[in-house]
């Protein structure tokens, strides 16, 4: 999926925080508020954080100075030519909150289209699908599955590829794949090079990615195969391609999703994303964290790319390793990272052409 052939950017958008803004349940929100490239949004909806501004509750450089606002009502009263209207808060289970129905029905009713990341499309509702009908607008979807017809098995075409390939993979869920994505694309974006991304979670699909999927909902066997279209889509039109990872390749529950989005993209070069102070992995007590030097083998062994750099939020704590290791969030981290992509894929260039 691509919001970009959909909204016209940048799209006066509301944003339903459900009192998660800030936090990791709510980092669809926070995404969409930091890096949109569709979505320009005017308001967010965290009713535990009204009167605040998103600048001061996401205490990064370069944030809007967003209102925080109590409820779906008062952001319409304050945003009457709102386009758009975004879930960003993936609840447990996926499921759509009774709570939020009221919402959805306010923003509807008041010309926006409505998307959604949640497991329960709000396309299959009857009663939210008729009134979209009644007053013209879209629902969007952005983990419904793929057709049919558009799976099928990697064979390797992404080889053919004349764009340079930089997978984001990480050494956990939640340590910074999708911003890492971001801020690189943007930091190569300013450089002037032609880049794009491909996103494989749905955040990255709502913040503006050239193509995606929510790859959690592609079957087992075609996983490698639809990262391989998604790049070579985007590979066609752009020189340089960055995708966004998913958990990690010593994850015991999640290695088999990271590892068709390593053989799919079949990278020229990866980008580790890390966080060193974890002592056991996210959601899971009882999977230890695996060591960074571990991961980094993990990919080497099983790509033909080098990892050329680490994106790290605590850069003096991150174990020694011979390759960069920058703060996406620093002044110069993103063009520290870039700068070792850009060696690392030459490098790549360079061994191919001489074999």
């Amino acid at each position: 999926m691509n919001l970009r052939e959909a909204f016209s950017p940048p799209t006066p958008t509301i944003v339903l925080a459900d009192n998660a803004f800030g936090m990791s349940d709510g980092k669809t929100a926070n995404g969409v508020v930091m890096h949109s490239d569709v979505f320009s949004v005017e308001a967010v909806v965290d009713t535990e954080r009204a009167g605040q501004t998103a600048d001061e509750v996401l205490d990064r450089a370069g944030v809007a100075p967003v209102p925080i606002v109590e409820s779906t009502r008062s952001a319409l009263d304050a945003v009457p030519d709102a386009e758009a209207f975004i879930l960003g808060v993936a609840p447990a289970g996926g499921q759509l909150p009774s709570a939020w129905r009221e919402d959805i029905r306010r923003a509807i009713a008041a010309g926006c289209d409505v998307v959604s990341g949640l497991h329960t499309f709000l396309g299959e509702d009857e009663e939210l699908a008729s009134l979209a009908a009644d007053h013209s607008v879209e629902l969007f979807d952005v983990r419904e599955p793929l057709a049919d017809d558009a799976l099928r098995v990697a064979d390797g075409r992404v080889d053919d590829a004349d764009a340079a390939v930089v997978l984001v993979a990480g050494s956990d869920c939640a340590v910074g794949k999708r911003t890492t994505t971001v801020e690189l694309y943007t930091a190569a974006r300013a450089a002037g090079l032609d880049v794009g991304w491909v996103a494989t979670g749905q955040t990255g699909i709502m913040v503006g990615a050239h193509a995606g999927v929510a790859i959690d909902r592609v079957p087992a066997d075609f996983t490698a195969g639809v990262v391989e279209d998604l790049v070579c889509d985007v590979a066609a039109e752009h020189d340089l391609v960055f995708v966004e990872g998913q958990a990690a390749l010593a994850h015991r529950a999640y290695a088999g999703v990271t590892l068709s989005i390593l053989h799919g993209a079949w990278p020229d070069a990866v980008v580790l994303a890390h966080d060193p102070d974890r002592d056991h992995r996210a959601h899971f007590e009882r999977f230890g964290s695996t060591d960074l030097g571990h991961e980094i083998d993990c990919v080497e062994t099983l790509s033909d790319a080098s990892v050329a750099a680490v994106s790290s939020w605590n850069v003096p704590a991150t174990e020694p390793v011979d390759v960069p290791v920058a703060n996406v969030y620093d002044d110069n981290g993103p063009a520290r990272l870039l700068d070792a992509v850009r060696r690392s894929c030459s490098e790549a260039t360079s061994s191919a052409q001489s074999t």
